[in-house]
């Protein structure tokens, strides 16, 4: 069935933007203080706003998650081999390219689609340093045996935690975890900047050292110790994130009402799959992945292609898999008899459209689709 659209496409996300009046006093500040980088105001005001609403003890702000992934990396040193998933965004390995790090791919878990905690130790060899996991679509991963796994073995901790931000375990905050987590603020995430990200970390010794090395490894004017990178978030990316978390809890309350929505509708629908977490207290409900399974009457891409022309740009997060890529699969931890949970899912995802401003009637339009075939 197809329906006439006379309104713009429905993407699978949109930008969370308050209204622009409410911005434009934090311009004129930065106007007439004329400091627009460099650890200004804001981005002082932002670090220590974002510790309070994550219940976290440090946080270094960056202009991007990818930037931030990067120099997780150089702070700890990590080098040789690192463990991580194939299914992802393909930042997450190419951190570790960007490091000279060899990235050992593993499958994931069935149920969360995060990395399986019961795959890694296999993969493990005298070149392994560090672990860097993903709480895929937001949902924790097993942090705690992914720790017991690199207490034993002397590994590192890194999560890559771009889609979990505010999300809290039943030990509280996802990003307490590990040696350090990573944030992504780029406008298709729950809470954005515009572009940044930031790195979490347990120690102000810790932060000292990441701040160093995201402005050029610089102590004072002229002391350089280490080779840094300017990663360093403006004030205007700043002061908008300040103002965006002014609304982000509405607006994440708004992302739950269209997941339920969407639950409750799909819930009988023959082939179609809905994910859920498992170990969430508190869910930001940054997507909304359905998997289209053997007996849905449509091939996944069928019904994507179907959504397509309908107006309505659903993605295949996370298709293809990281390690089909031509940089990656040529490893030998990619190939296809490896991955074999990671490879049917990639075949069947399709994650929805869920932002806060998402119309009730353009959300039937896209159950709809979904369930009359």
């Amino acid at each position: 069935m197809t329906y006439p659209r006379k309104a713009p496409p429905i993407y699978v996300t949109q930008p969370l933007l308050p209204p622009l009046e409410e911005f434009i006093p934090y311009l004129q500040q930065i106007w007439d203080s004329k400091w627009l980088t460099n650890n200004g105001p804001f981005h002082q005001q932002l670090e220590h706003a974002l510790c309070d609403y994550l219940g976290v003890k440090q946080l270094a702000l960056f202009t991007s998650g990818t930037v931030a992934l990067i120099t997780a990396m150089q702070a700890l040193r990590i080098a040789g081999e690192v463990i991580t998933t194939p299914y992802s965004f393909v930042a997450t390995a190419h951190s570790l390219l960007w490091n000279g790090i060899k990235p050992v791919f593993v499958d994931i878990d069935p149920i969360t689609l995060n990395l399986d905690p019961a795959k890694i130790e296999a993969a493990i060899t005298p070149q392994t340093t560090a672990i860097l996991p993903v709480h895929c679509y937001g949902h924790p991963c097993d942090t705690d045996r992914i720790q017991t796994i690199a207490d034993n073995y002397g590994l590192k901790v890194i999560y890559d935690a771009a889609h979990a931000f505010g999300v809290q375990s039943r030990g509280g905050s996802v990003l307490n975890h590990g040696d350090l987590s990573v944030l992504s603020f780029h406008a298709t995430k729950v809470f954005n900047t515009f572009e940044g990200g930031a790195i979490v970390c347990h120690d102000a010794k810790t932060k000292q050292h990441i701040d160093h090395l995201k402005n050029f490894g610089f102590v004072d004017e002229v002391t350089v110790v280490a080779p840094g990178i300017n990663g360093k978030m403006s004030e205007i990316n700043a002061a908008f994130g300040l103002l965006q978390l002014k609304g982000i809890d509405e607006a994440i309350q708004k992302r739950k009402a269209i997941d339920a929505r969407y639950r409750e509708a799909l819930a009988g629908v023959k082939g179609i799959h809905c994910l859920t977490g498992t170990d969430e207290k508190v869910a930001n409900y940054a997507y909304f992945p359905i998997l289209v399974q053997e007996d849905y009457p449509l091939h996944r891409d069928a019904l994507y292609q179907k959504l397509h022309d309908n107006g309505i740009h659903a993605r295949r997060y996370f298709y293809p898999l990281i390690s089909d890529f031509p940089m990656y699969r040529g490893m030998p931890s990619a190939v296809h008899s490896n991955l074999p949970v990671a490879r049917k899912v990639a075949e069947q995802v399709i994650c929805l459209p869920i932002f806060p401003a998402l119309g009730s009637e353009d959300g039937d339009n896209i159950i709809s689709l979904v369930a009359h075939n």
